[in-house]
């Protein structure tokens, strides 16, 4: 028998990341030494007292069963407590936090507990693909809110259609931004709650780089602004800031009606994280301040000097990020993303993203992440230098 997808499958669009991916391993397979600098995972463990807390909580009968609904009270109260510690914004926890297993399942989910087919959804491009999947897969209708080099990777809002504004019910957001590693001003969200309250659209910003930042200035909170609560939700995730990739735990906060509609969603769909997994995550989250953070940051950000130093010096333009685990880096005109990240690979045994993997607006650049130490970043840098763009 033939099973073909069905046709809100068949309607995404390919995943360029899975194909690198790949393709990287059946180097790896052939015997090649590949420095892969692709999917943005941390190659560090999460800190030994989170480990052993969820060791602890494992051991208790009672956190094997499910945790339905909006997730463990005690770990939803602790990510209030975070956000209160560190933004000075106060959340009812049990309306206004709902546990989600990953921050790319919540938003993956968010446009089909609230996007009716035919309605549009604002996406950033370059942006994250989640935002897009999870558009088409709702039956929603992407549009693009471009970012440029030229303007900071900040978007116009002023520029977005009358059209495209009415019919919208979601405007997403990401800073610092994967994969540009741009910053946005207090101001830009500012302007993006008072536009998304004149049009009675939802803002969706996704904060998981919030805790990845460089200098003394960490990036703010949409829900630092007076009134945000009313239209915008924020989601905050474990795998970046504390190494946490493979638990699959984040948060979402804000709106308690969005946070309430995406919960009954997810109530027919999953049957919540496991207990233990967010016991460690209330572990990480009171500890959100801990000198090892800093350390973290301080790492990531001497890898990313150098692998951006390096890639100047061969004439990409790739400034030194402020925040994020990424570099990113524009080729030479007319250059194409995808022959380049495919001549890293067959040629100097270097993975990179193709930028257009994150829309049309990332055409012409490539994404490094800088989660390989620095010995390794440099073998890779002296390989690149052989090849001619």
């Amino acid at each position: 028998m033939d099973i073909k997808p069905a046709e809100r499958v068949r309607a995404l669009p390919p995943y360029l990341i899975a194909e690198l991916d790949r393709r990287k391993r059946a180097r790896v397979a052939a015997g090649h030494d590949v420095i892969d600098f692709g999917v943005g995972a941390p190659d560090r463990p999460p800190r030994s007292f989170i480990v052993e807390r969820l060791k602890q909580a494992a051991d208790q009968p009672a956190n094997h069963r499910y945790t339905l609904g909006h997730g463990c009270p005690a770990f939803r109260e602790q990510a209030a407590a975070f956000m209160e510690a560190r933004y000075g914004v106060r959340l009812e926890p049990h309306r206004e936090i709902l546990t989600l297993i990953g921050s790319k399942e919540g938003i993956g989910h968010l446009p089909l507990a609230l996007v009716d087919p035919g309605r549009g959804v604002l996406i950033p491009n370059p942006g994250y693909p989640a935002y897009r999947s999870g558009t088409i897969y709702a039956g929603g209708v992407p549009h693009d809110l471009p970012l440029t080099e030229q303007r900071g990777w900040l978007p116009d809002l002023d520029a977005v259609p009358a059209a495209v504004a009415d019919n919208a019910v979601l405007l997403y957001l990401n800073y610092p931004n994967n994969p540009t590693g741009a910053c946005a001003p207090m101001s830009l969200f500012e302007q993006a709650v008072d536009w998304a309250r004149r049009h009675e659209v939802l803002l969706v910003h996704d904060a998981a780089y919030n805790e990845m930042y460089f200098g003394d200035e960490r990036p703010p909170s949409v829900l630092q602004v007076p009134g945000a609560r009313e239209v915008a939700i924020e989601f905050h995730s474990t795998s970046k800031t504390f190494n946490m990739t493979g638990w699959r735990l984040a948060f979402a906060a804000g709106h308690a009606g969005a946070l309430a509609a995406l919960a009954r969603l997810k109530v027919n769909l999953d049957s919540g994280q496991f207990a233990p997994i967010q016991e460690g995550g209330i572990a990480a989250y009171a500890a959100f301040d801990r000198p090892e953070f800093d350390e973290d940051r301080a790492m990531y950000r001497r890898r990313a000097e150098l692998l951006a130093g390096g890639l100047r010096e061969m004439g990409l333009r790739a400034p030194d990020p402020r925040a994020t685990f990424y570099v990113w880096a524009g080729l030479p005109p007319g250059v194409d993303s995808i022959q380049a990240a495919n001549r890293l690979l067959e040629q100097a045994d270097v993975v990179a993203i193709p930028g257009v993997t994150f829309g049309s607006g990332g055409e012409g650049f490539l994404r490094f992440a800088t989660t390989v130490d620095l010995e390794r970043t440099q073998a890779a840098l002296d390989r690149m230098r052989k090849l001619s763009w």
